[in-house]
């Protein structure tokens, strides 16, 4: 995970190398919870994408959000290459913040 702030963006897997989530929050921990309990019908609770497999941090909102828009032009090569950079194993990082 890199660097230190308040606003993460972050990317959820239904599993390796499965279906693909970016997004940004104020509350990384919080906004897992929310997908892993699939509290929100959408993209995510329908293709059961719960696993935080990356996640980096932002002082600045401004930029935190154009991150997430950056990653979402993205190639899906190049988001999977990014996410094995930091997390080979595709681990579910989750367990990280929580203990």
């Amino acid at each position: 995970m890199q660097g230190h702030g308040r606003y993460a963006v972050y990317i959820l897997a239904s599993r390796k190398y499965g279906a693909l989530y970016i997004g940004v929050t104020g509350d990384l921990l919080g906004r897992v919870v929310t997908h892993r309990d699939e509290l929100i019908d959408g993209f995510t609770s329908r293709y059961h994408i719960h696993h935080l497999v990356y996640a980096e941090f932002h002082t600045d909102p401004s930029a935190a959000i154009q991150r997430e828009k950056q990653l979402k032009k993205w190639r899906r090569a190049w988001k999977i290459e990014l996410i094995e950079q930091f997390n080979p194993k595709w681990r579910d990082l989750f367990e990280d913040f929580t203990g």
